[in-house]
């Protein structure tokens, strides 16, 4: 699972069917204090999430085993909204 805080939206009038009203958002990568830590990735929205949101995405084979995306082509899945991080060194 990838931290990650939501940054933005896209729009995409003509995708593959099965995208068809799926919420796609960019997020970067943060790390456990929600700082950006890394490039962008564009995700399907599984959870309502919103921007500025810290969440948490699953990626590769794990992304198509999200709620709704069995068969789907995607690489990247919103899975949680993150409430709270407790980091213990």
């Amino acid at each position: 699972m990838i931290l990650a805080r939501v940054v933005g939206s896209i729009v995409a009038t003509r995708k593959d069917e099965k995208l068809v009203s799926n919420k796609l958002l960019l997020v970067r990568p943060a790390d456990a204090s929600g700082k950006i830590d890394g490039g962008y990735l564009v995700a399907v929205d599984t959870v309502d999430a919103g921007e500025g949101e810290l969440v948490l995405v699953v990626s590769g084979s794990s992304a198509r085993m999200a709620s709704g995306m069995k068969d789907t082509p995607v690489d990247a899945a919103i899975v949680g909204i993150v409430d709270t991080v407790s980091v213990v060194e």
